[in-house]
């Protein structure tokens, strides 16, 4: 029998709380604010463990990666651009 080694990591609210020392309260507040990604399987969430980096690293560091990955592409999208506009 194939055994499968599964590395991802899933907190529930009470755990995340702990280990942010926020109350559970305050857990519940952040993923209603989408500040904290959970998702709700049944009636409970699960919080993956990448998503508490967000409260430490900020969306704004992720947005900023993002947008230095668009901008690589830019020039490449505004040629594209321009050829379709010369066909019009």
């Amino acid at each position: 029998m194939n055994s499968t080694t599964i590395t991802a990591k899933a907190y529930t609210p009470e755990q995340v709380a702990e280990i942010l020392q926020l109350s559970k309260n305050t857990i519940y507040d952040l993923i209603s604010r989408g500040e904290i990604v959970a998702k709700k399987i049944g009636k409970v969430y699960r919080i993956p463990a990448s998503s508490i980096s967000f409260v430490f690293t900020g969306l704004d560091y992720d947005l900023y990666k993002a947008e230095k990955e668009d901008l690589k592409e830019l020039s490449r999208i505004q040629e594209e651009i321009g050829k379709i506009r010369v066909q019009l």
